[in-house]
């Protein structure tokens, strides 16, 4: 997971456009637009992490550093 790649697809891409991207993915096609990672797995990660802050975002009316964080807690959980 690396921050700048999901940064950037929070700050050029609209929630449809990245749901859409998402969806490519898991069928094992390319995006319609490019996404950065080693693997389609870390493409998807990339991917679903902007989803969730854009949405936290919009529904918290957070800033990008917060959002991220919240994501970031998440991911420390399902990983303990």
């Amino acid at each position: 997971m690396k921050i700048p790649a999901i940064k950037r697809l929070v700050e050029t891409q609209t929630l449809e456009s990245l749901v859409a991207a998402e969806e490519a993915l898991l069928d094992e096609q390319q995006p319609a637009f490019e996404v950065e990672g080693e693997d389609e797995g870390e493409q998807l990660t990339h991917v679903f992490a902007a989803i969730f802050i854009l949405n936290h975002m919009q529904d918290n009316g957070s800033e990008f550093k917060d959002a991220l964080r919240e994501y970031t807690k998440k991911v420390r959980v399902s990983i303990s």
